[in-house]
């Protein structure tokens, strides 16, 4: 939830949670001292007798939304959310996202992977994950962005990840999953742009290669931020050396991405995230 910063919010919820036998297992809180606003996320036991949920929701509307302001949104713990995959030609960040999955470190269903190419498709076989190709070109992208779109409808995809599906997707299509697409890239934008952004980024010296993970908004790759990390290069290191490493760091940022995004452990607003570990 978060709202407008003020006294007696905290004391306010917990009340309310006690009156209704609920029991918190996990509290944590943030006040944005510049824009005066307030953060919380909770994890709550019940142990309901003759109320519902639904009617627990219908207090806190009333006792906490009404009279402090306030938004909030509500999950069970055990529904997993639906996580639909794009990718492209590239493998690591699919083979690793796949693993995590099928050892169910990945608190969610994936119903489908969708790409522009057929290269991967003995990948998604491997793990019998059903895999539809939709080759994309510039005279066609309108039409598939749109079977694009109805094949996550109907598969009821909560979120999408862009497991290095190397297409700019459209401001319609975006519009149909705000703040819940997931991009992985290089940290060498808009340094380095283009399609061999580590040769530049070697030939230029750099010596640290960096990964970002974010939600894909209308503007290029300056969605709000979810996971970043780097590590260091030197003159020692070759062209491949660079790439190997640099995808290293992709496959770790975006599956730590992933975890906080389906544990619902991330708040946007203003286009930056409120991260609660």
């Amino acid at each position: 939830m978060h709202c407008p910063d003020q006294k007696g919010i905290i004391a306010s919820v917990t009340e309310l949670i006690h009156a209704n036998q609920g029991n918190i297992v996990y509290i944590d809180q943030y006040v944005d001292r510049v824009n005066n606003l307030f953060f919380m996320r909770l994890e709550i036991e019940f142990h309901f007798k003759t109320r519902s949920m639904d009617a627990f929701q219908h207090d806190f509307d009333q006792k906490i939304n009404q009279a402090f302001q306030a938004k909030s949104n509500f999950y069970f713990k055990n529904q997993k959310p639906k996580m639909g995959v794009m990718v492209s030609k590239y493998d690591h960040c699919l083979y690793d996202i796949l693993a995590q999955y099928n050892t169910g470190r990945l608190h969610c269903e994936m119903p489908l992977i969708i790409s522009n190419h057929e290269d991967l498709q003995t990948v998604a076989q491997q793990f019998n994950i059903p895999y539809y190709h939709i080759p994309v070109s510039k005279e066609t992208k309108l039409k598939a962005e749109k079977n694009q779109l109805k094949l996550l409808k109907q598969h009821k995809v909560d979120f999408i990840v862009l497991a290095r599906y190397m297409q700019i997707v459209s401001k319609e299509f975006i519009s149909n999953y705000p703040f819940k697409i997931i991009n992985i890239h290089h940290s060498f934008l808009p340094a380095f742009p283009g399609a061999k952004p580590y040769h530049m980024a070697y030939q230029r010296g750099v010596k640290i290669i960096g990964a970002t993970s974010h939600y894909v908004t209308e503007e290029l790759d300056s969605g709000p931020i979810i996971e970043q990390d780097v590590i260091k290069v030197s003159h020692l290191h070759s062209v491949e050396n660079f790439i190997e490493r640099g995808q290293d760091l992709e496959r770790l940022v975006l599956l730590r991405a992933l975890r906080l995004h389906i544990e619902r452990k991330i708040m946007v607003y203003q286009n930056k995230t409120i991260i609660f570990n």
